[in-house]
């Protein structure tokens, strides 16, 4: 009865996390994030690829955003003053999320694998930075250091964020972050 509910997608992502959590990502089957949504197998596969996507599929969405608010931003914002934008129109992506920011950490931070994708992950959103910032006319190496030091900001700034009781917003991490940033290369 249940695989005919609406958000069959939500459900299986739901029920990924609760299971991760329970029985941590390698105990856990697709067969048995399937059964918790009340759904089959299949339908899990219509949704995602296998079940790191529950944790990653997001990524490609992020990706995009990143590099169209970039690219919508006049030429003349100067390079860390894009990035800074871009990142709290990212960080209003995250608003009420905090749980779900929270328990994915969770289950990322106990996992060598799921670490390293993670890595790979913020590599890839570095890398869509640095391009939107060249299609701008940022010149090298400012584009690269610019692009790492945002997701520098934004790594520093979720961590802390994802540490606090989730009152306060993804944003005000990243103004603190990013005030330190400046601050420290201000004495260079």
């Amino acid at each position: 009865m249940g695989r005919w509910q609406p958000d069959a997608r939500g459900r299986l992502g739901q029920a990924a996390m609760e299971l991760y959590a329970e029985r941590g990502f390698e105990q856990t089957t697709v067969a048995e994030i399937a059964q918790r949504a009340g759904l089959t197998e299949r339908t899990f596969f219509r949704h995602y690829a296998d079940k790191r996507e529950v944790l990653f599929g997001a990524s490609g969405a992020l990706q995009e955003l990143f590099a169209s608010t970039l690219a919508g931003l006049p030429r003349s914002v100067a390079p860390m003053d894009a990035v800074a934008t871009t990142l709290e129109a990212v960080a209003a992506e995250f608003r009420d999320r905090h749980a779900f920011v929270r328990q994915r950490q969770a289950v990322i931070a106990a996992n060598a694998e799921l670490r390293e994708r993670e890595l790979v992950k913020l590599a890839s959103l570095a890398a869509t930075i640095g391009d939107a910032l060249r299609l701008r006319g940022v010149k090298e190496p400012a584009a690269s250091l610019a692009a790492e030091a945002g997701i520098a900001v934004f790594k520093v700034a979720s961590e802390r964020w994802t540490a606090s009781t989730g009152h306060r917003e993804l944003s005000d991490f990243l103004q603190e972050a990013l005030t330190e940033l400046k601050a420290i290369t201000a004495g260079a």
